[in-house]
């Protein structure tokens, strides 16, 4: 990263932006230092590394994808269980 070493930017919800990094040789890159402090991440924490192919890598911690998965399991279920009572509104049988 070039220029300003406090150059983070950030966005609603606190998202933040903190330059780009080279992908080395060895396909290894270096996390901006502001973001290992926002982010609390410190020597030796393992990080997941996500893909999407429209949008790109993620790197979070376990933690942060067990909260995710959690928020989105309960949302299936309640999503579930309404259209589970949704068909049984109808009057149709299953």
């Amino acid at each position: 990263m070039s220029g300003d070493k406090n150059s983070a930017k950030y966005g609603p919800g606190g998202r933040g932006f903190y330059g780009s990094v080279t992908v080395s040789e060895r396909g290894q890159i270096a996390i901006p230092a502001q973001a290992r402090r926002d982010l609390k991440i410190e020597a030796g924490d393992k990080l997941l590394v996500l893909a999407d192919p429209e949008q790109g890598l993620a790197l979070m911690t376990i933690d942060t994808l067990m909260r995710n998965l959690q928020g989105s399991s309960t949302l299936l279920e309640m999503i579930q269980q309404h259209a589970k009572d949704g068909a049984d509104d109808t009057g149709e049988a299953e």
